[in-house]
């Protein structure tokens, strides 16, 4: 195991009607901005329900963020932030609408030009706290101090991390989550399958406890995912899905273990350029990127193949096929399609893609930063 220093401060509230507990955690002088993005926090009662836990304080209300929260968007609720003196953010929404305060809570104090925190990846000293209220199990963005933000004017998809933007706290009521489409929970479901891929699918470091603790995160998903489309409300499922998409990427299996993040790489340019679902680029690179790299992640795809899969008939590469395959059949299962023609997307678009990837400098990814720039095109036309 490597070494690793390991901190989370967000305070977790689980279950049912935690929102009526959220005063407890805001000051009560605060001058609060809640974010959240289209109607349907609306149309569900969730907006109702979190102001009127904050009955007595003085709120405003920021609509409109995005699924893939883009910085336009965003520096408007920053210019409001500033304006109306906030002093506490609160976001009622899924991944993106998290990903987006978390943006502004950094660029609302920051000194400099705000984009200089994505571009240049320019020191976040101070933030405005935050909390939020989850609605859409995907991201885990709700108890870790990353964003991602989409700048359409110039196609730019970047990520920037600071421990100043770890949410104060987070209500996680699986009952929230009810009412999604089934289209967002069979996403949902991808994104945090692959978030432990990431950072379980590398190389062995004889780390015991995170690899047992991402394949149970694994096997969960495998068994619940599908009966979250056919059982919408059952509350046992989606308390499952809720937690083990917060567990996979709260910091905790990622510590002390080589982390990959080259499939998230290529996915960020194919929503860019093509507006795909986030979660839908993922099952679309990671079923090549394993092919592709199938020899240097050979010890830990064998054991993927075994402990998740059960797969311990034949020979070893055949084992890694079917490890593969139950991989991209179990994203298929779910709705989700795996290769770029199930998008309308030809090979005519790889040029463009892995232009993208040169010039937000992406030419070494992976474990060990040596995947280049021709193997990631060998991966998008292997996902063709």
């Amino acid at each position: 195991m490597q070494n690793f220093t390991f901190h989370n401060p967000t305070r977790i509230l689980f279950g049912k009607g935690r929102i009526a507990d959220i005063a407890r955690e805001i000051p009560a002088a605060a001058r609060v901005l809640i974010t959240y993005g289209g109607g349907s926090v609306v149309k569900t009662g969730t907006l109702a329900e979190v102001k009127a836990a904050l009955k007595g304080y003085t709120v405003f209300e920021f609509s409109g963020i995005e699924p893939n929260p883009t910085y336009e968007t965003l520096m408007q609720a920053v210019e409001l932030a500033r304006r109306e003196k906030i002093d506490f953010l609160l976001a009622v929404g899924g991944g993106s609408v998290i990903d987006g305060t978390k943006f502004i809570a950094a660029a609302a104090p920051f000194a400099g030009d705000p984009w200089d925190i994505l571009a240049r990846q320019a020191k976040v000293r101070s933030a405005i706290p935050f909390g939020c209220v989850l609605t859409l199990s995907a991201t885990g963005s709700e108890m870790n101090n990353g964003a991602v933000v989409t700048r359409r004017a110039s196609n730019d998809k970047l990520v920037f991390l600071s421990s100043q933007v770890f949410p104060r706290f987070s209500v996680l009521d699986p009952v929230k989550t009810f009412t999604l489409p089934p289209r967002q929970v069979a996403n949902g479901v991808v994104d945090a399958f692959v978030h432990v891929i990431e950072q379980y699918l590398t190389y062995p470091v004889d780390a015991k406890v995170q690899d047992r603790f991402a394949e149970g995160l694994l096997l969960t998903l495998i068994e619940e995912g599908p009966k979250a489309l056919q059982e919408p409300e059952n509350y046992s499922v989606r308390a499952n899905l809720m937690w083990t998409a917060t567990l996979a990427l709260n910091g905790l299996i990622g510590a002390g273990v080589p982390q990959d993040w080259a499939t998230h790489m290529l996915g960020h340019e194919l929503t860019v350029l093509h507006g795909l679902d986030h979660a839908q680029t993922l099952a679309v690179i990671l079923p090549a990127m394993l092919q592709m790299r199938r020899e240097e992640k050979r010890e830990k795809l064998l054991q993927y193949a075994d402990r998740v899969w059960g797969l311990r008939e034949g020979s070893a590469d055949t084992r890694i096929d079917q490890a593969i395959d139950h991989t991209r059949r179990f994203f298929e299962s779910l709705q989700v399609p795996t290769r770029l023609s199930g998008y309308g997307i030809g090979a005519d678009a790889i040029p463009a893609l892995v232009a993208q990837l040169q010039r937000h400098g992406a030419v070494a990814l992976g474990e060990h930063q040596d995947f280049d720039i021709r193997r990631s095109q060998r991966v998008y036309e292997l996902a063709a």
